[in-house]
């Protein structure tokens, strides 16, 4: 079984990680911080004080608490299908 770490966070399932929001172009957005209920291709969506918030993965920057251990990830980064993206090879650093 595989489990989420820090290496291949970009690479895992998102929905039921706690996540909150920074750097997003929408000011509003930064304050947005509770667990991912969805993801589309482009769409994180959080669910916050029983509110689902969506928030654009190209327009922010997302800390996600993975036990205890904070991850900061580029929202371009997650772009794409999390069916496909859950396959996607590493690339090496050359």
């Amino acid at each position: 079984m595989k489990y989420t770490s820090a290496n291949n966070l970009t690479r895992h399932e998102l929905i039921g990680l706690k996540a909150r929001v920074i750097n997003a172009s929408n000011s509003n957005h930064n304050k947005i911080k509770g667990v991912i209920v969805n993801e589309t291709r482009n769409i994180l969506t959080i669910l916050k004080n029983n509110e689902e918030k969506k928030v654009a993965k190209s327009k922010a920057s997302f800390i996600f608490n993975l036990d205890g251990t904070l991850v900061e990830v580029e929202g371009r980064i997650l772009i794409g299908r999390p069916e496909d993206r859950v396959k996607k090879k590493p690339k090496r650093d050359w």
